[in-house]
């Protein structure tokens, strides 16, 4: 069936097919579905990554699960955001320095090479409780240092103003708009961050601040009132169960 168009749209209905498929040259008709969609139709363009400041931020993520993907779900979203020209920022910790972990890891190749994107990892200290050659004598005042980093990080977005942008190349203590504290979640599990030193974060964030958090295989029910998105990333089916070894590029890089 053939749409009759008032005249503010004959343009468009001269282009119109009677099935609403494009025009020859491929440009969306007002029939076509795609040209109702709020891209036109049009193929997205990259473009140059300018600073912006977001509208919507102000949310509490949590990122918890026996699945794959907690770490990778929270970076996307930060590649998401810094490709929107936002400043963001990540904050690891309990990964890397110890003799069992890589010392050099793709994602921080990836975000090196992003304007915007920044990260810093507080874990040189192994994995607490995991025999990995790591001091668990140390690990209590690591993951102590590591908070007061994050308590830095949230009182800096605190004194800077989150609805204009912020340099992209910005020291992150200056503010930002998005932190993400990932493996934050294991080290309360791990009793080395107090549950209720995190809600505390939480509740003392400023309204612009996205805040994200990852990791624990537990349920993190502290966080129940107090996020505004939990996730729980549960795994159905993993190749290690069938022998599958980790494998460089997804599950962890080297130099």
């Amino acid at each position: 069936m053939t749409t009759n168009h008032n005249n503010s749209n004959a343009e468009g209905a001269e282009a119109s097919t009677d099935d609403g498929t494009p025009t020859d040259d491929g440009t969306p008709t007002i029939d076509d579905p795609a040209a109702r969609t709020p891209g036109g139709g049009a193929a997205p363009e990259p473009e140059p990554i300018e600073p912006a400041a977001p509208e919507e931020f102000g949310l509490v993520q949590a990122f918890w699960g026996g699945g794959k993907g907690k770490t990778t779900a929270a970076m996307g979203m930060g590649f998401r955001a810094a490709g929107h020209g936002y400043r963001v920022h990540m904050l690891q910790f309990m990964k890397g320095g110890a003799d069992s972990v890589e010392g050099v890891r793709g994602e921080y190749n990836a975000i090196s090479a992003v304007p915007g994107f920044s990260y810093e990892n507080a874990g040189h200290y192994g994995w607490h409780g995991l025999l990995d050659g790591s001091a668990d004598g140390e690990h209590e005042a690591k993951a102590t240092a590591a908070f007061e980093r994050a308590e830095a990080l949230v009182a800096g977005a605190a004194d800077a103003d989150l609805t204009e942008p912020l340099p992209l190349d910005g020291d992150p203590e200056a503010g930002v708009h998005m932190l993400i504290f990932d493996e934050l979640l294991y080290a309360v599990d791990r009793g080395l961050v107090d549950a209720e030193a995190i809600v505390e974060l939480a509740e003392s964030k400023p309204d612009g601040l996205e805040l994200v958090f990852t990791g624990s295989h537990a349920e993190p029910d502290y966080l129940d009132g107090v996020a505004d998105l939990i996730s729980n990333v549960r795994k159905v089916a993993h190749p290690f169960e069938d022998g599958q070894r980790a494998r460089r590029g997804t599950e962890y890089s080297r130099p």
